[in-house]
């Protein structure tokens, strides 16, 4: 099976959602800054600093080209990743893509209380954070509404919720559940 590309912005769920499927479904998980910090021994932040924006941005695409080649995987792309060169038509055509789709409240919620571990919104108070989530919504909409699927990610905030949005994402892309493991 081709890979699943999970896109959305930050707080979307992409992780969430990723790891309960891998564990449900029987595919291997990759998240891909975490794959990116593996193979370059230093973590996004840090290449950020010392290499820049458009270095990072270089070496994520080389990573997803990479990654888009791999079978039997759901791979979660950063909030970015498809807005940048060819990244998202590469998805588009290496597997399946899927936008997780989280309400501008949602997404708000879930980042105030995890803000500090996210370099680029942790200095932002409330009212600064719903502010930049919005403006960036707005730029990266056209981008993620490009995903061959689109997946409502408001539903992602308790062990229950996770277990039926496993249950409708297997659904929704036709794929098999193991019977053995709970969704979690």
């Amino acid at each position: 099976m081709n890979p699943i590309f999970l896109i959305g912005y930050m707080g979307s769920g992409k992780t969430t959602l990723g790891t309960a499927l891998s564990h449900s479904c029987a595919l291997q998980y990759i998240d891909l800054d975490n794959y990116i910090e593996r193979r370059f021994h230093a973590n996004i932040r840090d290449i950020f600093a010392t290499r820049g924006e458009q270095a990072f941005r270089d070496i994520e695409r080389r990573m997803l080209h990479e990654v888009s080649s791999f079978e039997n995987t759901i791979i979660s792309c950063g909030g970015g990743t498809p807005c940048f060169f060819d990244n998202m038509e590469r998805m588009n055509a290496a597997g399946t893509t899927v936008w997780l789709n989280a309400s501008p409240l949602r997404l708000w919620q879930r980042l105030c209380v995890g803000r500090r571990r996210r370099p680029l919104i942790a200095s932002l108070n409330d009212e600064e954070l719903r502010t930049f989530i919005d403006a960036q919504l707005r730029e990266r909409t056209p981008y993620y509404s490009r995903a061959h699927h689109i997946f409502d990610a408001d539903w992602l905030d308790s062990r229950e919720m996770i277990s039926q949005s496993v249950t409708q994402f297997a659904e929704m892309l036709n794929i098999e559940l193991n019977a053995s493991t709970s969704h979690l």
